[in-house]
């Protein structure tokens, strides 16, 4: 049963519906958690070990939200967090270091998991956040808004301690929808720097991640409710608010302008009579929710489906030791309000190295130093030899990973040079011909090696 898939499904009607998990091969019923209601993105999987869900804002409740986090190989009562307002999107790092929430005010927040410290919070947006997600490598956070805007945060900007005050760097925005944003969605390959986004205008579109710019244009003759990529990453599912769903080939080539896709489209999937409210993927095929209570050809609660999340059934089986391993997934109440940092203390909160190869490599890298203090001071209590061996292999850790940091920064460096040069290079071609021989009037010809005086030059005495 390693390595089966379940499906966690969660409406956004009733508290009392909570979350339901199944086996997706047979449609077993695996387990239950009640008293959960999540809007619309804001069910997530946490390392493949927990499962976060924001919790929806009820009528006549006092201002607030309210976070659970629940282990999946332990039944017990979940972690809850409450933050200072509620929280609608949700979205974390593909290794659970980091978890993002997204408010109705256009407020976000940023915390690390493992401790519950409130990293960042700020103004992203001047409407409600709609949609968050990360960059392929974690280095980017895209946020999408009521208003139509999208905004690419570099996180080397939101995880900087020193400057947690003040409004983050932007790398790109866009105001390109005309309504609301319904999906945002990245491809899972570092090397590729592009992301889509769906809208209620009845468009999806096609970014470049680094510079913004507007690759391709895919039009619908009604509002685009949900949008997913399959594994392979070469079709666009795109769900509608009349049930179907659209199908498209996403070929990204070196255009100069963004491609207009016609609204007859030949790949349609029919099988739904409400709008579509999630999509996702699994190892048997495409996943999709919607109104009318169903998710795919079954039914599963009769409530409307609005998140769909694939999890392996290997995280829902007991832990049969009580003793801790070492990259056991840690979480921790998440903190209401921001703590300013305590230089004492000695705490850092470190980056992520972004190498897909190495994503089994999870707490050891992502700690703070704080943490490692306390578990080595605990090994030394117990009188074992263990505590010396931490800190050299911590310090051989620590070595590594900031070779690997350096090299991931350099290519982003090199990656961005090259798009700046490409830009120059286009708007230098752009430039009338007559433009650089009109402000020079006095021009040096060449001739067998030599040069011939301006005018005006007196030539030089023999």
């Amino acid at each position: 049963m390693g390595g089966k898939e379940a499906l966690a499904v969660c409406s956004d009607k009733s508290l009392s519906i909570g979350i339901t998990i199944e086996d997706i091969d047979s449609g077993a019923h695996l387990l239950h958690i009640p008293t959960s209601a999540s809007p619309s993105h804001g069910l997530t999987c946490l390392a493949s070990q927990c499962l976060v869900a924001s919790q929806i804002h009820r009528q006549g409740s006092v201002a607030g939200g309210v976070i659970f986090i629940w282990p999946l190989n332990k039944p017990q009562a979940p972690v809850r967090s409450y933050p200072t307002e509620a929280i609608g999107p949700i979205a974390c790092t593909r290794d659970g270091v980091f978890l993002v929430g997204g408010a109705p005010s256009g407020n976000a927040y940023v915390w690390e998991v493992s401790s519950g410290r409130l990293l960042r919070t700020w103004c992203a947006h001047h409407k409600s956040l709609t949609c968050l997600t990360f960059s392929g490598d974690d280095s980017f956070l895209i946020s999408g808004s009521e208003d139509g805007m999208i905004i690419v945060w570099p996180m080397i900007g939101l995880l900087d301690e020193t400057d947690r005050w003040n409004l983050p760097s932007v790398l790109t925005f866009s105001s390109e929808h005309s309504s609301s944003i319904t999906g945002v969605l990245t491809t899972s390959s570092s090397s590729s720097s592009v992301f889509m986004s769906s809208s209620l205008d009845g468009t999806c579109k096609v970014w470049d991640l680094v510079t913004g710019r507007l690759l391709q244009t895919q039009v619908f003759p009604l509002p685009m409710t949900a949008i997913v990529l399959d594994p392979a990453e070469k079709m666009l599912f795109c769900g509608s608010a009349d049930g179907r769903i659209f199908v498209n080939t996403l070929d990204i080539g070196l255009v100069e302008a963004a491609s207009i896709v016609s609204e007859d489209e030949p790949m349609v999937l029919k099988g739904h009579n409400g709008s579509i409210t999630a999509l996702t993927f699994c190892g048997l095929g495409l996943i999709s929710a919607s109104e009318d209570c169903t998710a795919c050809l079954w039914d599963v609660v009769n409530c409307p489906i609005t998140n769909l999340v694939v999890i392996p059934q290997s995280s829902l089986l007991p832990s049969m030791n009580h003793h801790r391993a070492p990259n056991q997934f840690r979480v921790s109440i998440l903190d209401k309000y921001p703590k300013p940092p305590d230089a004492s203390n000695g705490v850092l909160t470190l980056l992520p190295s972004h190498s897909p190869s190495e994503d089994h490599c999870v707490a050891s890298e992502y700690r703070s130093t704080n943490l490692l203090k306390q578990q080595f001071l605990d090994l030394e209590k117990e009188g074992t030899f263990a505590s010396m061996q931490m800190k050299a292999e911590t310090s051989i850790e620590s070595q590594a990973w900031a070779t690997r940091m350096t090299r991931h920064v350099m290519q982003m460096n090199k990656h961005l040079q090259s798009r700046l040069l490409d830009m120059m290079q286009r708007r230098l071609l752009q430039q009338p011909p007559n433009a650089s021989s009109t402000t020079n009037n006095r021009k040096r010809k060449k001739t067998n090696g030599g040069s011939l005086p301006l005018q005006g030059e007196e030539q030089p005495q023999s």
